[in-house]
């Protein structure tokens, strides 16, 4: 195998696949990237048997062929190259890499042990808007469960219907919900499932040059598809909760007050107690005004008041502070919230309004 390609290219294409690489030392040839040349492209492949992640790039194919090399010494040769063109010679044995004056000669794998690109027929398939889609993720992936008994709570059912993009995710002490109006494409009226949380944040981080990103199933994988880039994944199944019911139908009291208020306020209050999340929120109707305090049996007390707009009764609750700071980093600093509460023992509902609407329902703990 003989090729030449742009060490540009090819360091942006090693960035994108080296995401699937297993680190398992045990199966040395997951630890590797597949480069296939033929016809004037480089494919490269990777994959650690959950997701799999492939790859296309212009190249100058003098001898088409295939092998197999270290993804991590791939992926730091190519990056430290001050070239413009990178050159690859492959045999059996080895594959010898030259770039200006700089010489590698790499022992290769054997692609025959490589696992196959994993093919799939859609089932099901939607074309988003790949920006907004990843401003929406960044706001609800966060809340994804982190505990494997559950798997369902570690993903995002993402739902789309009537041109509404609807996002959600729960680890079952809070609730994340965004949506937006958007025009679609789909294959089918109405499309909704379970996408495992890290793996769709991990595939919106991929660098692209296409704005849109097709999003299909089959019936145990999700592929995503956006430029010359393909990303396939398992899929979640089971049922998501019905979040719908854990949405309070209304509010003993309503109040607003800018995201970056509450997280000045939060990050101060929370310096003495690192080892207790616990602030209480007392809100004041009379005075128009929030109380946030934390009290730490090592260090002391710590109290800040916020001037807010608020409608309804003067009303006590305990939240933790570190989710009620997710919830103001997801929905961005110059926000405005509105924060509803029923009673001390019931939860905490945070939205905000826009181009994407942002709700984030919070558990109590005990005061």
């Amino acid at each position: 195998m003989i090729f030449s390609v742009s060490q540009i290219s090819l360091a942006k294409a090693l960035s994108i696949v080296s995401k699937g690489m297993s680190s398992n030392a045990t199966l040395p040839i997951l630890t590797g990237i597949h480069m296939s040349a033929s016809d004037g492209m480089l494919e490269l492949q990777s994959t650690d048997l959950t997701i799999s992640i492939r790859c296309k790039i212009p190249a100058q194919v003098d001898e088409p062929g295939q092998t197999v090399l270290s993804g991590k010494t791939l992926l730091n040769i190519v990056k430290n190259l001050g070239g413009n063109t990178v050159s690859f010679n492959a045999t059996n044995s080895s594959c010898m890499i030259t770039c200006g004056s700089s010489k590698f000669n790499l022992i290769v794998l054997n692609p025959v042990d490589f696992p196959e690109f994993p093919e799939f027929v859609l089932e099901r398939s939607v074309e988003l808007p790949a920006s907004l889609l990843s401003t929406m993720v960044d706001k609800v992936y966060r809340v994804t469960s982190k505990d494997n008994s559950r798997p369902v709570l570690s993903g995002v059912l993402m739902t789309v219907e009537n041109n509404v993009i609807r996002l959600v995710a729960t680890d079952s002490f809070r609730l994340a919900v965004c949506d937006t109006n958007v025009e679609t494409s789909t294959l089918n009226d109405d499309f909704e499932m379970i996408i495992p949380g890290t793996v769709f944040h991990d595939v919106l981080t991929i660098p692209s040059e296409s704005e849109t990103i097709l999003i299909g199933s089959t019936d145990s994988q999700v592929v995503f598809v956006f430029g010359d880039t393909t990303y396939v994944s398992r899929r979640i199944e089971g049922n998501f909760p019905n979040y719908k019911q854990l949405l309070p139908a209304s509010s003993e009291t309503t109040m607003k007050l800018t995201a970056s208020d509450l997280s000045g306020a939060l990050r101060r209050v929370s310096t003495i107690s690192s080892n207790n999340p616990k602030v209480l929120m007392n809100v004041n109707v009379d005075d128009a005004s929030i109380k946030l305090s934390t009290t730490s049996p090592d260090m002391g007390e710590a109290s800040e008041t916020l001037p807010i707009e608020v409608e309804g009764n003067s009303i006590a609750i305990a939240l933790n502070y570190r989710y009620v700071e997710d919830c103001v980093s997801a929905a961005g600093s110059d926000t405005e919230l509105t924060l509803e509460l029923q009673d001390s023992m019931r939860p905490a509902v945070f939205k905000t309004w826009g181009k994407i609407n942002y709700l984030y329902l919070l558990m109590p703990v005990r005061m």
